[in-house]
């Protein structure tokens, strides 16, 4: 039996691009914190790091931000699963950090990536946006019974209604051809 998240899913489905663009764009925003965070020329471990679009940061930070974001961006290059699978282990390690880089805030002496309360807070917003956009469409009590996780989740129920929609559509297509050749039938039952 597969896991919750080994499924395959197919080339072009409409989920790819909520993996696709919302990863893509936390990448980015990562990316342009890390890149300004450089331009201040702060320490690369300075505990008292230099404020940056309302946060705290150093080298530390400015590195993994664009490192971060770099992942982010590849895998939304990649897209599919693996943008998806990029999405919610970046998102989990985003909310990790939050919670440990709180505990730190208050040892100054060991803050090497310069925490502070708005830095803590983003982590924890960018994770659970990274990661709700990584779930999306994989993870539900509801999902619809044409997404392609459903369906490996419920091969039996898949094939039955795989098996319902062929018998539907080749009463249609009888139903149809019959109707269209209803007089030359007539006419060749009448010549008997």
């Amino acid at each position: 039996m597969t896991g919750l998240l080994d499924e395959g899913l197919p080339v072009d489905h409409r989920l790819g691009q909520v993996y696709r663009y919302g990863g893509g764009f936390m990448g980015l925003v990562l990316i342009t914190f890390g890149v300004l965070g450089f331009t201040n020329n702060v320490g690369f471990f300075s505990t008292t790091g230099r404020d940056v679009a309302g946060m705290s940061t150093n080298g530390a930070l400015s590195l993994i931000s664009v490192v971060v974001g770099a992942i982010l961006i590849i895998g939304a290059i990649i897209g599919g699963n693996t943008a998806s699978t990029v999405n919610i282990v970046v998102g989990a390690l985003f909310v990790i950090s939050g919670f440990v880089n709180l505990g730190l805030m208050g040892t100054p002496d060991i803050n090497y990536l310069s925490f502070k309360m708005p830095n803590v807070i983003f982590s924890f917003v960018v994770g659970l946006l990274v990661m709700t956009f990584g779930l999306y469409g994989r993870v539900s009590g509801h999902l619809p019974h044409d997404n392609p996780y459903w369906r490996s989740r419920h091969p039996e129920a898949a094939a039955r209604e795989d098996a319902f929609r062929e018998r539907a559509s080749v009463l249609s297509r009888d139903g149809a051809s019959a109707l269209g050749d209803g007089p030359h039938r007539h006419g060749i039952a009448g010549s008997h």
